[in-house]
């Protein structure tokens, strides 16, 4: 019995490990308000629209980049070259800023923020029509 007293422990640690492990490779999630807030207090960070390029010509966050949900695959994204920089993730509702975030995540990106959908941003936004 005394001899499996070990491995249960080291079984225990391992455990541990992995479960935080999952944790550092996922994203956050925070309300729009607490991206308005995040966007006032921080800086080098990119918004990111991951609506359509006609959803994003009529109308979007100041000063975001769009790369639509549906191109975000396998591949690098040159429009993305740091990996660790603070990425704010937001699409219509909210659904395709959560699949494009872990499709960045899967990529390698380490500081994604999902902000939800444009509906909730109480901001300007800005219009290419």
């Amino acid at each position: 019995m005394r001899r499996w007293i070990p491995l249960l422990l080291l079984l225990f640690l391992l455990t541990g490990c992995t479960a935080s492990n999952e944790q550092e490779n996922s994203y956050r999630q925070i309300s729009m308000d607490e991206a308005v807030t995040m966007m006032e207090e921080e800086s080098g960070y990119i918004i990111l629209d991951v609506r359509t390029q006609e959803e994003f010509c009529e109308g979007h966050i100041p000063n975001a980049i769009n790369i639509p949900n549906e191109t975000i695959g396998s591949e690098e994204i040159q429009e993305l070259p740091d990996k660790d920089q603070l990425i704010l993730v937001y699409c219509r509702s909210g659904n395709r800023s959560k699949q494009a975030s872990g499709k960045l995540v899967e990529l390698g990106y380490t500081n994604i923020v999902e902000i939800g959908g444009i509906n909730d941003w109480i901001g300007d936004t800005v219009s290419e029509k």
